[in-house]
């Protein structure tokens, strides 16, 4: 078994689905954790405890963690759950990023109230609590972050504009996180999940039954994604796709394209309409040669 044993793992919105899962199996595999989660609803309203009972159940099985109930959209909360980690263990190796809410609606329905929300919670908060975690990792050469983004940001999906754009926002951090970090042996990456939780469920047509959870549906078969992407010999910008025990890997590809260089019009580019969309000849990462000229 791949142990993190004492290793200090900081995992936000911990209280149930997915965090929860990603949060048991550390502590089962003998991490110190940090379990967060503001106990608010799907939307991001109300509270409970939440990260409490998650603290309990990783106790009685005689794991190491404690609970914290900050919101990870204020950035003085946000630095309080890495403080609360180095106060109680000392130090920070692991921060997996997974808070979240929803505010569903159709682009032309949706206030910006409802966009800043979601892009408080998801892209501002990541960005507080890593941006907290990042000068302890730096200092002492290491670290592993984890961002949670969604089919729904790589690929789209109706009626999440403010859900999308946020998820796609990670790939662009870790992007380059992964690159300023590289040097102090942090490693970022992302994981793009699809599980069976309360935040799913707000999803117009999603209705599972949570107390009940469709094997093939379950959060536990996403955290082996996690813990590959946070282990001792992790890769770096990598984003895995993970739902139902089944794992991929998603990247940015471009072609060979065109190129013209001062010669460029735009009829030469409607002449090439078909060469410049063919991405049979695609390739993963920014190719800054180029074409050459035709």
């Amino acid at each position: 078994m791949d142990s993190f044993k004492d290793k200090v793992v900081i995992v936000t919105g911990a209280g149930g689905g997915l965090g929860r899962a990603h949060a048991m199996e550390f502590a089962r595999r003998g991490a110190k954790v940090v379990v967060n989660d503001l106990g608010s609803s799907a939307d991001g309203s109300g509270a409970s405890d939440m990260a409490d009972q998650v603290v309990e159940d990783i106790r009685k099985a005689g794991g190491i963690a404690i609970a914290n109930k900050a919101s990870v959209s204020d950035r003085v909360a946000a630095k309080s759950i890495v403080d609360d980690a180095v106060s109680e263990f000392g130090t920070v190796d692991i921060l997996v990023n997974n808070a979240g809410i929803l505010r569903d609606k159709s682009f032309k329905n949706m206030s910006l109230d409802d966009w800043d929300l979601v892009m408080n919670v998801h892209l501002n908060g990541t960005a507080y609590v890593t941006h907290a975690a990042w000068p302890i990792m730096y200092e002492k050469n290491y670290g592993r972050i984890l961002f949670t983004s969604s089919t729904s940001g790589i690929f789209g999906n109706f009626g999440q504009a403010n859900y999308g754009a946020a998820k796609m926002g990670m790939l662009g951090l870790m992007n380059v996180l992964a690159i300023e970090g590289a040097s102090h042996n942090i490693k970022v990456n992302t994981l793009a999940p699809a599980a069976a939780t309360r935040l799913t469920n707000t999803i117009p047509g999603r209705d599972e039954d949570l107390t009940n959870v469709d094997p093939a549906r379950a959060p536990d078969l996403v955290t082996p994604a996690v813990l590959f992407m946070c282990r001792e010999d992790a890769p770096t910008n990598k984003t895995i796709m993970a739902s139902g025990g089944n794992f991929a890997i998603a990247g940015i590809f471009k072609n060979d394209g065109v190129a013209y260089g001062v010669d460029a019009t735009l009829e030469r580019l409607l002449a090439d309409e078909d060469q410049l969309l063919d991405m049979s000849d695609a390739h993963e990462g920014w190719n800054r040669a180029g074409s050459a000229a035709r």
